[in-house]
């Protein structure tokens, strides 16, 4: 019995290692790589493709972090985060598969079916990292989201080599299919933690006299009121949201900052990522050690240190030069992963041992509720910027490549204000003396 038990849970664990796997090829094909630089040059064409990309992903960040908070409370309260799971992953694999079918000109459709795939993947996201839970115990839950993450890498890696071959073979014609086997990775990698992963927790029932709904706002509310006593939590929370929406901003328009200043081509994006991709691993691993070894908060700052650098650099590459790109490109990704994997962790030092997951949980649901703010302004500034050359006189494809250098400004200028207030954040246990 105690053997079949343990084969369950480390066939559970397993299962939720491959969800990783599998929606990785939909971040690093549909988000990063292929269908960005795809929608901006081919499907919208110019400087508005940047304007328009900016706004999708910014729409979708908006509506996750409307319904968000209120659905992980209806799951918590009538066991469904699985329900949740199938149905956002089913979600953004219908819609992945209709990207397919979007061409030249298909500006409306473009965007409509991405932002629902991106809803789909960022909400699916919110009931994957739920289940943590229950494939972990509190002594295991940070190397199991960490082989998680590794694992997620490694789906990138294989997905982008899986479509590199016939890319190479068929160029731009093979792209939209590209799209389907995303979706193809997305859906079987999947199956595994729709049929072997369990919920744990019972369903809790609602307080008499209260909606589902309201007891939802309610729970939020009454979070929020109980993070305010501890201030090193909330100064780190608001440094958190500054530089990862400098992070988010990097990630969703890497390719196309890659292909408007140094002509990058489609190949040369998948072999960006892929780059990013293993640089990236490996700053997770480092910077971890460093993290266990000090604190997360010196392991974060090192890492935007570094990334902050690495986009500094790029001001100064000739567009002639783009292998130097790649090198900045590199380095950015080794510190990029890093700040991530480690912000996950840094809320356990911060936070009273008996609120950990409560205080992981609202900082999720902040950092949800501003990650659209980035693409946004990124978008709308090296829009309104090109314009601006534009009309100074400059050539159109200098007016668009200045334009993004001010894009790239503002990813610069988030990391740096997110890291100088993280720098006031202690970095010991904050007791409820403290606050």
């Amino acid at each position: 019995m105690e053997n079949d038990l343990v084969r369950k849970e480390k066939r559970a664990r397993l299962s939720w290692y491959l969800y990783d796997f599998g929606n990785s090829s939909y971040a690093s094909i549909v988000l990063l790589a292929i269908f960005s630089t795809y929608f901006k040059n081919v499907v919208v064409g110019g400087v508005d493709g940047t304007r328009l990309w900016g706004l999708s992903v910014g729409i979708a960040a908006i509506v996750v972090a409307l319904v968000s908070p209120i659905l992980g409370t209806i799951a918590d309260f009538t066991k469904g985060k699985k329900k949740f799971l199938i149905f956002f992953t089913l979600l953004s694999v219908v819609f992945t598969v209709l990207l397919y079918f979007v061409r030249e000109g298909d500006v409306i459709l473009g965007m409509v079916f991405f932002t629902i795939a991106e809803i789909g993947y960022r909400a699916s996201q919110v009931f994957y990292d739920a289940l943590l839970d229950d494939v972990s115990t509190p002594e295991t839950i940070g190397t199991i989201s960490g082989m998680g993450w590794a694992i997620g890498m490694l789906g990138g890696i294989i997905s982008l080599v899986a479509v590199m071959v016939p890319m190479q073979l068929m160029d731009n014609f093979f792209v939209p299919n590209a799209f389907l086997i995303s979706a193809a990775f997305f859906l079987v990698a999947s199956i595994p933690t729709f049929l072997w992963v369990k919920e744990g927790s019972e369903a809790q029932s609602i307080p008499k006299g209260e909606s589902i709904l309201v007891h939802g706002f309610k729970n939020l509310a009454d979070t929020f009121k109980d993070a305010r006593k501890y201030k090193e939590f909330i100064k780190y929370m608001i440094s958190y949201l500054i530089y990862n929406d400098g992070i988010m901003m990097l990630m969703d328009f890497a390719a196309i900052i890659g292909g408007t200043l140094f002509g990058l081509d489609q190949m040369a994006l998948i072999v960006l990522v892929l780059i990013l991709h293993v640089t990236g691993a490996i700053g997770a691993l480092i910077f971890g050690r460093i993290a266990d070894k000090y604190s997360g908060k010196e392991s974060i700052l090192i890492s935007l240190v570094i990334l902050i650098v690495s986009m500094i650099a790029i001001f100064f590459i000739p567009y002639s030069q783009p292998v130097w790109f790649f090198v900045a490109g590199g380095v950015a990704g080794f510190s990029l992963s890093a700040a991530q994997a480690v912000s996950r962790s840094i809320v356990v030092q911060l936070a009273p041992t008996e609120k950990i997951a409560e205080f992981n949980g609202f900082l999720s649901t902040a950092g949800r509720t501003s990650t659209f703010i980035g693409p946004l302004v990124f978008s709308a500034l090296s829009y309104r910027m090109n314009n601006w050359y534009l009309k100074a006189g400059y050539a159109a494809n200098i007016a668009e490549r200045n334009g993004m250098m001010w894009g790239m400004g503002a990813i610069t200028a988030f990391l740096v204000v997110g890291g100088v207030l993280l720098m006031f954040v202690r970095k010991i246990h904050i007791d409820v003396s403290d606050s």
